[in-house]
């Protein structure tokens, strides 16, 4: 664990000024939330911990954490007497035991927006390169070969089916983009009922159905113990024959050997992976051998504008805890009024 560093200036309370310790961050600048910290009035400390002892150390005495991938486990919050609030630098809170906290009576937020619209952007960027071989194209081009056959069949996108598999935010706004294309768009949720439609068109059907009948399959569920593995050997072979998977969300939810089978089998026509199970991708992994597989570094989330949101939000959230106000964002708000179970 690197050495901390703190910022804190003309602090509300000089004697006493809320803490908040940032558990790890591989982001170039912590200027931004430097800035939402020193308008609260808070103490700010930097440290790049990545075991449950090297948080322990780092946030002791905080009023709140915010954290990246650092373990937050039962025995950490244990641990942390007199925390108040967790950030978490995103959406998913795989890596946060959500059940200890709520139990201790520590709020949980997280920013489940701020990358609405760049990770749909990602995942449809994804799926039309797929449904028109650009990226094999391009390196046949840079090899010479002007051949079509690397890529064939290739199909018009207009008429074609546009699978959505989870319709939170980002699925419904990557059904919405895939509408505007042209594609017939299903979804799958298991929040909602089977021949509905929702409020922006999408045909909602269950899952076997949406894999049965989409030539694109794209995934936007979080990570948890009924999504693992959501996408293995058995569902791969219902899919439709010439598919194409795209998944944004987590890598944990595809099962990487059984995909690697399919497109290299030709159950999968293509595959667009941002997300893998292990990060980063080993250099061992057959995806790398795989000219249908397009591969990017966990980027959907990204933009300069989704970049600053996020990391402004994260610590806005915990100030606002801290203060004694409901954040915009948590996940456990029954820490907040009181009726979390003795």
């Amino acid at each position: 664990m690197s050495e901390p560093i703190t910022t804190s200036a003309n602090p509300a309370n000089p004697a006493n000024p809320t803490k908040i310790v940032i558990t790890d961050c591989d982001h170039d600048s912590i200027d931004i939330e430097r800035a939402v910290a020193e308008a609260a009035g808070a103490e700010l400390v930097l440290a790049q911990c990545r075991t449950e002892e090297e948080v322990v150390t780092a946030a002791a005495g905080a009023d709140a954490i915010v954290v990246q991938y650092a373990p937050i486990t039962a025995k950490v919050l244990d641990a942390l007497q007199g925390l108040k609030a967790i950030g978490r630098y995103g959406v998913g809170v795989d890596t946060l035991d959500v059940g200890a906290a709520t139990a201790r009576g520590v709020a949980v937020c997280n920013v489940p927006d701020y990358g609405t619209e760049d990770v749909s952007d990602h995942a449809i960027a994804l799926a039309v390169s797929l449904a028109r071989g650009i990226t094999q194209l391009d390196r046949g081009v840079r090899r010479g070969d002007y051949s079509l056959g690397p890529v064939q069949p290739l199909h018009r996108i207009s008429g074609r089916v546009f699978g959505v598999v989870g319709l939170g935010l980002i699925g419904a706004a990557t059904g919405r983009k895939a509408k505007g294309l042209g594609y017939e768009v299903i979804g799958s949720d298991p929040l909602l009922t089977p021949g509905s439609v929702t409020a922006d068109g999408i045909t909602v059907v269950g899952f076997e159905e949406l894999i049965a009948r989409a030539d694109v399959i794209s995934l936007h569920v979080p990570l948890n113990q009924y999504t693992h593995h959501l996408i293995n050997s058995e569902v791969l072979g219902k899919v439709k024959p010439g598919a194409v998977l795209v998944n944004t969300c987590r890598g944990g939810v595809v099962d990487t050997d059984a995909v690697a089978a399919a497109l290299k089998d030709g159950r999968l026509h293509a595959a667009g992976l941002d997300v893998f199970e292990v990060e980063p991708l080993p250099r061992t992994s057959p995806l790398l051998g795989l000219e249908n597989a397009v591969l990017t570094p966990h980027a959907a989330w990204y933009s300069e504008e989704s970049y600053a949101e996020l990391k402004r939000r994260t610590v806005e959230n915990v100030v606002e805890v801290c203060a004694g106000r409901t954040p915009r964002n948590i996940l456990n708000s029954e820490v907040l009024n009181g009726s979390v179970p003795a």
